[in-house]
């Protein structure tokens, strides 16, 4: 196989292309069909469920579920990372997160109350699969494009991996609507649940299938010519205390990381419940009504985010990534104050859009952004394993107060607008991320 020199727009396409692959499972797993299917299982009195010896609200439990497989993936990537730069192949630990996450899809098509803890295993394989595989594909960035090029080649990741997602969502929800099209048949309760457990398995292929080109195209990664010794499982954390060491020689990134710890927090846990949020709190009318709101829902998110995602892009460029970020940030703080009052379909389908032109476009350039700021380096993975260190943190502790506020009032809606205040300190952060640069 041919090397791609760095900045190569084969070595760029390949790099986006993983987007494509893998983002079908934040729409189909995460955002779609899962939190519908996971609404029509049979819990008790609506909406409670047997689980590691108590009775839990089925949100709150996967909130909590949830938060601890992002403390899995915070603990363990440190540890990963290092191994991967000190033997100088980061794309077989992502291939290996890849296929971890692509069986525990698959897994989902057996998903049942009856084996909770055995289905719940299931899930905590796809998420820690889908984040896993993250710190590597995302360390890939300085690596592969020059600065120049990394706004818009992250926000191409983003954009494709909308386009994927929902091609392949549109399938998904053609075999729920349509089942007798597939071969699928019983009642019309019958079939919807069958179609959508068939959907979980072919996100599994999906994603490992067209994940084959990206590896293909990509590198090892970096090769230093060392070999694994007892010391390595050590040698990540020993790593991410570089990295905190050296942000103390640089503000700018220092401050910046500050921020994004507490907004990302926010927008990660708003991305993670939405769609069980509109599943309980919205007045659909009827079971159908109720599926196919969510379903137009997600759809109008994914559609808009495509043009978040380079909007964003092009503010960045006129305007500079942090004042960008700012407007963002505020935009999500509204977003959040008015979700409390979002009651009817209606009210549903336009704050979904405003979401969607944030949505993309918040991650694209918080990770462009970082890469921006790091100090010339060939250790990309340690950086990006403390920035994603940061992010699964955050959600760790987004997702347990979500989840206890969500249990302990029993209601989402508290929950939500309670992540107000995050995007208001992160707004105030970023305001000294401005400030240090100016300076």
């Amino acid at each position: 196989m041919a090397k791609f020199k760095k900045g190569s727009e084969k070595l760029l396409n390949a790099w986006a292309f993983y987007d494509w692959a893998n983002s079908v499972y934040t729409l189909t797993i995460a955002s779609t069909i899962f939190p519908i299917f996971y609404g029509t299982l049979n819990f008790i009195d609506g909406d409670r469920v047997q689980a590691f010896g108590l009775e839990i609200k089925n949100t709150a439990l996967i909130s909590f579920v949830t938060a601890f497989t992002f403390f899995v993936v915070a603990l363990t990537s440190p540890i990963l990372s290092g191994v991967a730069d000190y033997i100088g192949n980061k794309k077989a630990f992502m291939k290996f997160f890849c296929y971890l996450g692509g069986i525990g899809c698959i897994g989902l098509n057996w998903f049942s109350l009856d084996y909770i803890h055995l289905s719940l295993m299931f899930y905590f394989f796809g998420l820690m699969g889908y984040w896993g595989s993250l710190v590597f594909y995302n360390s890939y960035l300085p690596d592969i494009a020059y600065p120049k090029q990394q706004d818009r080649v992250s926000a191409k990741g983003f954009s494709m991996g909308y386009i994927g997602s929902v091609l392949l969502l549109v399938i998904n929800l053609t075999m729920v609507m349509k089942p007798e099209w597939f071969g699928i048949t019983g009642t019309p309760e019958e079939t919807a649940v069958k179609a959508m457990r068939y959907s979980f398995i072919t996100v599994g292929l999906w994603w490992m299938l067209f994940s084959q080109y990206t590896f293909y195209v990509l590198p090892k990664g970096v090769s230093n010519g060392h070999k694994v010794t007892k010391d390595v499982l050590m040698n990540g954390f020993k790593e991410l205390n570089l990295v905190w060491q050296a942000l103390k020689q640089n503000l700018v990134l220092k401050r910046y990381l500050y921020a994004f710890f507490v907004y990302s927090m926010a927008v990660q846990t708003i991305m993670l419940v939405a769609t069980y949020f509109g599943e309980q709190e919205i007045a659909w009318g009827t079971d159908q009504q109720k599926t196919m709101g969510l379903i137009v829902s997600i759809l109008v998110i994914q559609i808009v985010a495509i043009l978040g995602a380079v909007l964003t892009s092009r503010a960045s460029e006129k305007f500079g990534n942090i004042k960008t970020l700012i407007a963002i940030n505020f935009i999500w703080m509204v977003l959040c104050f008015a979700a409390y009052f979002v009651t009817q379909p209606i009210e549903f389908y336009v704050t979904a859009s405003f979401v969607g032109l944030v949505m993309g476009g918040i991650q694209s350039l918080s990770r462009s952004t970082y890469s921006k700021f790091l100090p010339e380096t060939k250790d990309t993975t340690s950086y990006f394993s403390f920035f994603d260190v940061s992010e699964k943190v955050g959600i760790v502790i987004g997702m347990v107060i979500y989840g206890t506020i969500d249990q302990v009032t029993g209601s989402m809606r508290n929950a939500i607008v309670f992540l107000f205040i995050f995007f208001l300190i992160g707004i105030i952060l970023l305001f000294k991320v401005l400030k240090t640069k100016i300076n």
